[in-house]
């Protein structure tokens, strides 16, 4: 598998770093970096630090964070935003804004894992204003325009 080098600091002494479950995970485990545990109640949001900041070498990356699928299935603990973006630039501590779906209080604790973090190239766009586009097949068609399959 084809790696590239992303440098993590630790901003605190407890923060742990992006781990890989198994050798064919496509994401790395983020851990809440809180000294106590943490209760969100139904209906609320939190953002959640992980003590760490990132540096990628290379432009044309970015770092983006998913939900973890047993948080969403089994607790209802998804993300604040769906899916985090962090930028090739960006130094700050990498923080998780997570939100709890269900009607029962969720407990995080400290050390727990609360997203998967994801390197995938991107691409910056020129845009182009036009006074018309081509057509397609689809056209103007919106939510729901191609049936149900």
């Amino acid at each position: 598998m084809n790696k590239m080098r992303v440098k993590i600091k630790r901003l605190t002494p407890t923060a742990k770093l992006p781990v890989y479950a198994t050798d064919g995970s496509s994401a790395a485990d983020l851990f809440a970096d809180i000294a106590e545990p943490l209760t969100l109640l139904p209906g609320k949001r939190f953002l959640v630090p992980t003590g760490i900041s990132a540096q990628i070498e290379g432009a044309g990356y970015g770092l983006f964070v998913f939900a973890r699928s047993g948080h969403g299935n089994k607790h209802g603990i998804t993300l604040s935003n769906s899916v985090g973006v962090i930028d090739s630039d960006y130094r700050g501590e990498i923080r998780v804004g997570l939100s709890n779906l269900s009607d029962s209080p969720y407990t995080i604790v400290p050390g727990e894992r609360i997203a998967q973090m994801a390197l995938i190239p991107v691409m910056q766009a020129e845009f182009v204003e036009a006074d018309s586009l081509d057509d397609s097949e689809r056209g103007a068609g919106g939510f729901g325009s191609t049936g149900k399959q």
